[in-house]
C-alpha cells in the first residue's frame, strides 16, 4: 500500500479492528476515533479513551500509532490527540453493583503484606485517574482502616451506607463498624450476609475498578463473591520462600475452583536493599513466585522489595505517600500497569458483549 494514496477511508480501513482497551471490541465502531484528516502524507486523529484504561493511554496511543504506520507506509507523520471517553459502567451481578471491574486480592496465607499490595493497587489505579473503589472483606481481621488512616463510622442515607473517603479511594470495611480491640465472631450465614450487604447495600456509585482485600486463606469467602458477582479476576499475594509458595498455589487452586481467572501473582518482601551501605539482602530468597507464576503458566505482575518506610506509612495510615517515594512507587505503578494490562488483553481476546443486569 505504500504507492497509494492516503484517504480518510484507507485510514479507517487501518484501524477497523484496533481495540478499545476496555471492552476489546473495535474503537472505531464504538465511535471513539474521530476528527480523521489527512493532508498529503500527514494524519491526526482523536482516540477517546475511558478513565478505566487511563494507565494504558500512552502504551494505546503508540500502539495506535504503530497499526497505522505498518498499515499506510505512505503516511509519514502521525499525530493522535487523546482525549477521554466517557463510558458508564453497567450494572453487575444479583446485586447491581455498578463496577467495570472487580479484582480480588488474595494469599494462601497471613502476613505476606496483601493487604498493603490491596490498598497500593487502589491507591495507583486512583492516582493514574481511575474511579476506584476498596473494599476489606477480611471481616475477622480488617486492616484497610489502619492502612489507609480512617477510622470514622459511615453515615446511612436513604437506606445506603455511604464509603468513607480516603485520598480519592471509597472504602468500606467492617472496621469501621466494630469498636477497635473488638473481635468478630460469626458463622458462615452471617459472613456471607456482611459481604453481601458490603456489595449491595454500599453506595459505591459507578466504579472503574472494586478492588476487594480478601482474608487469607482458603476460606468461603470468594465462593460468596463468585455467587453475587462476576470477577473480573484475583491477585495472588506471597512472599518468594516455598512455604509461602505452597499456600499461594492453594489460593490459586481455590479461585480456580470457583472459576475466578487469575489476574497474576506479586511477590511481596522480594529482597531488603540496606539503605546504609545499598547492600542487597535476599531475606525470603528471590524470585520464587515468578518461577511458580511460570510453572502454573499464571502472569507475574511484579515484585515488590522490604522497604521500611512502607511499613512506617502503613503503620501510620499514610500508604498513600508510597506513590510520593521514589524508592518504591515504580514497583507499585509496574504492578498496576500490567495488571490493568492482562485485563485489557482478556478483554481482547474474550470481548464481552453489554449485558443486562440480573436484579
Amino acid at each position: 500500500m505504500s504507492d497509494d494514496k492516503v484517504s480518510r477511508e484507507s485510514v479507517e480501513a487501518a484501524l477497523k479492528d484496533f481495540p478499545d482497551p476496555e471492552t476489546g471490541r473495535s474503537a472505531l465502531q464504538q465511535g471513539q476515533l474521530s476528527e480523521i484528516r489527512v493532508d498529503g502524507s500527514r494524519l491526526s486523529l482523536q482516540l477517546g479513551l475511558t478513565k478505566f484504561a487511563a494507565p494504558l493511554w500512552q502504551e494505546t496511543k503508540g500502539s495506535l500509532i504503530e497499526t497505522v504506520r505498518k498499515a499506510l507506509p505512505a503516511v509519514s507523520e502521525v499525530e493522535v490527540n487523546v482525549v477521554e471517553h466517557s463510558r458508564p459502567a453497567e450494572k453487575i451481578g444479583e446485586i447491581g453493583l455498578a463496577a467495570k471491574s472487580v479484582i480480588a486480592v488474595g494469599s494462601g496465607k497471613g502476613g505476606v503484606g496483601k493487604s498493603t499490595i490491596a490498598a497500593s493497587v487502589a491507591f495507583g489505579l486512583s492516582r493514574q485517574g481511575c474511579s476506584v473503589g476498596l473494599m476489606d472483606a477480611d471481616v475477622y481481621g480488617p486492616s484497610i482502616p489502619h492502612l489507609v488512616g480512617v477510622n470514622s463510622r459511615p453515615a446511612v442515607e436513604n437506606n445506603r451506607i455511604e464509603p468513607i473517603e480516603a485520598d480519592g479511594l471509597r472504602v468500606m470495611s467492617m472496621g469501621f463498624l466494630v469498636p477497635p480491640g473488638e473481635a468478630v465472631v460469626w458463622r458462615g450465614p452471617m459472613l456471607h450476609g456482611a459481604i453481601t450487604q458490603f456489595l449491595r447495600d454500599t453506595d459505591w456509585g459507578e466504579l472503574d475498578y472494586l478492588v476487594i482485600d480478601m482474608p487469607p486463606g482458603t476460606g468461603d469467602i470468594a465462593l460468596t463473591l463468585s455467587q453475587l458477582l462476576p470477577l473480573t479476576g484475583a491477585v495472588v499475594v506471597c512472599t518468594p520462600q516455598d512455604v509461602a509458595l505452597l499456600d499461594a498455589v492453594k489460593a490459586i487452586a481455590m479461585f480456580g475452583k470457583v472459576k475466578i481467572p487469575i489476574l497474576g501473582i506479586v511477590e511481596n518482601m522480594s529482597y531488603f536493599l540496606c539503605p546504609d551501605n545499598g547492600k542487597r539482602y535476599d531475606i525470603f530468597g528471590h524470585g520464587g513466585a515468578q518461577k511458580k507464576a511460570e510453572e502454573l503458566g499464571v502472569p507475574f505482575l511484579g515484585e515488590v522489595p522490604i522497604n521500611i518506610q512502607v511499613r512506617v506509612r502503613g503503620d501510620e495510615g499514610r500508604t498513600a505517600e508510597n506513590f510520593q517515594d521514589e524508592s518504591c512507587v515504580e514497583f507499585f505503578d509496574e504492578i498496576c500497569l500490567r495488571l490493568v494490562r492482562n485485563i485489557s488483553t482478556q478483554r481482547r481476546e474474550e470481548p464481552a458483549l453489554p449485558s443486562l443486569s440480573v436484579l
